[in-house]
């Protein structure tokens, strides 16, 4: 079989496959691989995507073998997935725009079915989110300064004229 430009291309574009459109739920079969990759310009045949599965399984991709050859991709599963969500956006100190930013990061972890059950609202009574967007950084700072032993300091607050 002659080979196509994107042939290079193809252990990148199966690793996307079965992350973006598998799921314990959500199996594919082989030739359901091959039919999208034609898609996307790469020609491949089952007895190469079976070493392709192979290599991307030894690398340490968690790629399941189910009956009648259809396979799914489980890169987290979706308990824990829900989990993570619950705590950015329960977290106090992490704002609304940094909370939907994470939880979209998180949404890359989980297949097109599974990200749609990720939002939901999480209502914590009496909690409201920070407005300080550098939160990130000032906790990594924190982590840094602990690790390497170091003194912190830091104003609770800063009186003017108006207290």
């Amino acid at each position: 079989m002659a080979k196509s430009s994107n042939q290079k291309l193809k252990l990148m574009y199966l690793m996307k496959i079965m992350l973006e459109m598998t799921d314990e739920t959500h199996s594919i079969t082989m030739n359901e691989i091959i039919d999208i990759l034609n898609s996307y310009g790469i020609n491949a045949e089952r007895k190469s995507l079976y070493n392709d599965i192979e290599n991307l399984r030894n690398y340490g991709i968690d790629i399941i073998g189910v009956q009648k050859e259809r396979t799914y991709y489980r890169q987290f599963e979706l308990a824990k997935l829900k989990l993570l969500v619950d705590s950015v956006q329960s977290a106090k100190f992490i704002t609304e725009k940094k909370s939907n930013e994470l939880i979209k990061k998180i949404d890359g972890f989980a297949s097109k079915y599974e990200a749609m059950q990720l939002h939901r609202q999480v209502y914590v009574s009496g909690r409201v989110k920070t407005m300080n967007e550098s939160i990130y950084y000032n906790v990594d700072i924190i982590h840094t300064a602990i690790a390497k032993n170091s003194k912190i300091t830091f104003q609770y607050f800063k009186w003017n004229v108006n207290k």
